[in-house]
């Protein structure tokens, strides 16, 4: 019973921790600071997710970024990959994106809370929770051993959005993977998120490059294996919600190992350096 409640503990901690620190990372994808660094190297509109989030990876196909990223549209990727690779070699773009870090961080967050002392005992817990997930073993988890591949950069505020980096692409590879036992394709997973009502469905499906057609039929797939009721609405059966709470904690239990080596004491400490500069972050994502 006690490694069980042990289990659970790490794993509320680990989504805890993962939450508060996300926009950290994610406001890249939408500030604009990003696409004009990667314009700078000739890499325009939504190319600039594709090649900077891989990047990491080396110059690889576009299958590989298919399989990786799971949820997107293939045609999408194929659009930018490997084409971006003709214009900007990888370590170029991923230095881009270093610099677009640095310039959004000093715009929202300003130059004195960037180099403060906050800032940099942040960074040291994150990197430890990051270096933490690289000593756990990083087999079937390529993006995060990809992101861990790439040199730390020197200033404090690099170092924590390059950390929550890895700490986020090694959650999402394990949540990959329960999506893969679980039978679920990219575009079904979408459809089981819309279900659970996180994001509105129209969003998902927009932003992944999937059609009205594509998403029906994995509506439509869904409900033929019991995951969702009949009907128009997308709505989990007892069974279905059950299978997402299962996908859901089964991914909080797969990124426990960071955050383990922090401790409770250190996470929420880590939890109450970043949660004001997240909540800045946070008003620049989409809603």
């Amino acid at each position: 019973m006690s490694d069980r409640r042990e289990v659970d503990s790490g794993a509320v901690r680990a989504r805890k921790t993962w939450r508060t620190l996300e926009p950290l990372h994610g406001m890249i994808y939408f500030v604009p600071e990003a696409a004009e660094a990667y314009a700078r190297l000739g890499i325009a509109g939504r190319a600039g997710y594709f090649a900077s989030r891989a990047a990491p990876m080396g110059a690889v196909t576009a299958d590989v970024v298919v399989s990786t990223f799971f949820n997107f549209n293939p045609a999408l990727v194929h659009e930018a990959i490997p084409s971006s690779w003709d214009v900007a070699a990888p370590a170029d773009v991923v230095g881009a994106r270093f610099v677009a870090v640095d310039a959004a961080f000093r715009r929202l967050l300003g130059d004195a809370v960037v180099a403060s002392e906050e800032m940099r005992r942040a960074a040291g817990l994150a990197r430890t929770a990051a270096e933490a997930a690289s000593a756990s073993g990083l087999e079937g988890r390529p993006l995060a051993a990809a992101h861990a591949d790439v040199d730390w950069p020197a200033e404090p505020h690099l170092q924590l959005w390059h950390a929550q980096s890895i700490l986020r692409e090694y959650r999402g590879d394990g949540h990959v993977a329960l999506l893969v036992v679980h039978g679920l394709s990219g575009a079904e997973a979408l459809v089981t998120h819309a279900a659970a009502g996180d994001v509105p469905a129209h969003v998902l499906r927009s932003s992944r490059g999937w059609s009205d057609a594509v998403w029906s039929a994995a509506a439509g797939a869904l409900r033929d294996r019991g995951w969702l009721e009949t009907g128009d609405e997308l709505r989990f059966t007892e069974w279905g919600a059950a299978q997402r709470r299962e996908i859901e904690d089964g991914t909080d239990a797969l990124a426990t190992a960071p955050y383990a080596a922090l401790g409770d004491d250190r996470c929420a400490e880590l939890r109450t350096l970043a949660r004001p500069w997240s909540r800045t972050f946070a008003q620049h994502l989409p809603r």
